[in-house]
């Protein structure tokens, strides 16, 4: 018999043997695969809680975390006028973002989200939720009610950020002056971009040197001139003529500064600062002080006034002419182009260009605004422009620069600085530009001009006003044109101490029956003036004077000249056509 038991009995072991480590292999790879599958879900829960968390969600968890406040940003700071009044802020608001990877159903989810948010596009919101982004704006700066909505709906791809929204409490009235911010708070322009470091920190306020009382009252009158004469455009302006601060500010058209990127080019431009201008007969006050300063003219001196000026091919005439020799106080009066030029071609090649340097007439002008023109003005300078710079054309200076220089021939002679920040009380800083003396002459002159001149309709009961009017016509391919003109009045008051200049101008004012059909600066713009003086002196507590007074009248500035005459003053014809 032969034995098996040993051949079996292998044969089963190896048998079984092998199973087992078939058994084995399947329950490691099993293993293998609870483990992967466990390390896949692993990798996929980090990525969603951390490596896909941006920086922009960073920073909305850590600024409503109450554990980290010093993450949170300080809002910016609040901008106040002189009084106190708030001018410019911010509120703390909630900005709404999505993770677009989470969003399953991106059109519901926008349909929904367009219902609460009605300056958002359905559309534009379906795009967002299925860009597959991890980060995308929805909206920012909603309300809180729109905030409490959009959560209710329980969408976990959706979140919010807290930010801060720019609030202008006085809308369009200010829009030139504060300017605005971006979206992220930062500058874009005015005051809000001048200034932008220190009320990005947010730890002071900010004061302007504006009224907003004077403020609305400029806005209101040039607003109410411009449709009354269908100008297409106006600057407004009041400044303190002993310190340079500038009490109202206006350039129309004006803008929405919430809704500043919406607006066009025009009305976001700063005429008041940033545009430059030929001023027409303002610009005669400059080179009549500038010869009574040095001495070459006085009251009493005759300027041949009797025929055009011709220099080539250029003529220059008087838009009245009265045909004969003028005395310095007619010739302002009378607004004499003929005799302005005389007296300006009597100081010498460079004698007019010298002085409109001392006044500041060829760099900008030194005002806290990122906004600041940049004047025009002949290169080289010839003889004919010492001619037509000295009645305002030729030369294109801001408002700006109008005030300031003129600020400085009434308030004793000293250029000062412009600001639109509060100025500390005390003596004037700057250079001397003429003397004392010559300052009282020009406040004189400019009592002329509103006493019974061409500026007449500034005149406010019980308060001295003097003023020039201007009436420059617009430049139009290599010549003027006939037919669009800049017309403006300065006014200053009270005129014997003077304390405040006010600017009005208004482009291409349209002459009414009411006018004879006039759009002069007299008939249009020395109103806007007259009314706003009128308003503002009981406010700034300037009491009327006392009927009967010392107030000196025209017949008392003529006589003054006239006496001049009788002791032995040259009566002299001025200049020569060449």
């Amino acid at each position: 018999m032969t034995d098996y038991s040993g051949k079996r009995g292998g044969s089963i072991h190896g048998t079984q043997s092998r199973l087992l480590g078939q058994s084995k292999a399947r329950l490691f790879v099993v293993i293998a695969v609870f483990l992967i599958g466990y390390l896949a879900i692993s990798l996929r829960l980090i990525d969603l809680t951390l490596l896909r968390q941006t920086a922009a969600e960073r920073m909305a968890e850590e600024a409503q975390s109450p554990e980290k406040p010093a993450v949170a940003r300080a809002l910016r700071g609040t901008i106040k006028d002189r009084n106190g009044e708030l001018m410019a802020t911010s509120l703390s608001m909630a900005s709404v973002y999505a993770d677009a990877t989470l969003i399953d159903d991106p059109k519901t989810v926008a349909l929904a989200l367009a219902a609460l948010l009605p300056d958002e596009k359905e559309s534009d919101l379906a795009e967002k939720l299925s860009s597959g982004r991890r980060f995308v704006w929805i909206a920012r700066n909603i309300t809180p009610r729109q905030q409490y909505a959009i959560n209710a709906l329980g969408h976990p791809g959706i979140g919010f950020k807290e930010e801060s929204k720019r609030i202008y409490p006085h809308g369009r009235l200010t829009a030139h002056v504060l300017g605005y911010t971006d979206v992220d708070g930062k500058g874009i322009a005015g005051v809000e971009k001048e200034h932008d470091k220190l009320l990005a920190e947010g730890e002071e306020d900010l004061t302007l040197s504006i009224d907003l009382r004077i403020q609305h009252l400029m806005h209101r009158e040039l607003s109410a001139a411009m449709r009354k004469f269908s100008a297409k455009a106006g600057v407004g302006m009041v400044m303190d003529v002993n310190n340079g601060e500038i009490i109202a500010m206006v350039s129309l058209p004006d803008f929405d500064p919430y809704h500043a990127g919406n607006a066009d080019e025009e009305a976001r431009f700063n005429r008041a600062a940033l545009g430059v201008y030929e001023m027409g007969s303002t610009f005669k006050l400059f080179p009549i002080a500038a010869a009574l300063d040095s001495g070459d003219v006085h009251f009493g001196t005759m300027i041949d006034a009797t025929e055009p000026i011709k220099s080539g091919r250029f003529r220059i005439s008087d838009y009245h002419a009265k045909k004969r020799p003028l005395s310095v106080p007619e010739i302002f009066i009378y607004s004499s182009n003929i005799g302005t030029a005389r007296i300006a071609q009597s100081m010498g090649e460079n004698g007019l260009k010298d002085f409109y340097g001392k006044l500041g007439f060829f760099e900008r002008a030194p005002l806290d605004l990122p906004e600041r023109g940049q004047p025009l003005y002949p290169r080289p300078w010839r003889d004919i422009n010492t001619l037509t710079a000295a009645y305002g054309h030729g030369i294109a200076v801001s408002p700006v620069h109008l005030m300031r220089a003129a600020a400085a021939l009434v308030n004793g002679g000293i250029l000062i600085t412009p600001h639109l920040t509060p100025q500390k009380s005390g003596t004037p800083r700057g250079p001397r530009v003429v003397k004392d003396a010559t300052a009282e002459k020009v406040r004189q002159l400019l009592e002329l001009v509103v006493a019974g001149g061409t500026g007449s309709k500034a005149r406010v009961e019980g308060y001295a006003v003097g003023g020039k009017t201007g009436t420059a016509d617009k430049t139009q391919g290599r010549g003027y044109s006939k037919n669009a003109r800049l017309s403006s009045f300065l006014g200053v008051y009270p005129i014997h101490t003077p304390r405040y200049a006010v600017l009005a101008i208004l482009d291409e004012p349209q002459g009414i029956k009411e006018t004879y059909n006039y759009a002069t600066g007299g008939w249009t713009a020395a109103p806007v003036v007259g009314r706003v003086i009128e308003q503002m002196a009981p406010l700034y507590q300037i009491a009327p004077e006392e009927a009967g007074g010392s107030r000196p009248n025209i017949v008392d500035i003529m006589a003054r000249y006239l006496k001049e005459k009788t002791e032995g003053k040259s009566i002299v014809a001025v200049g020569t056509d060449r």
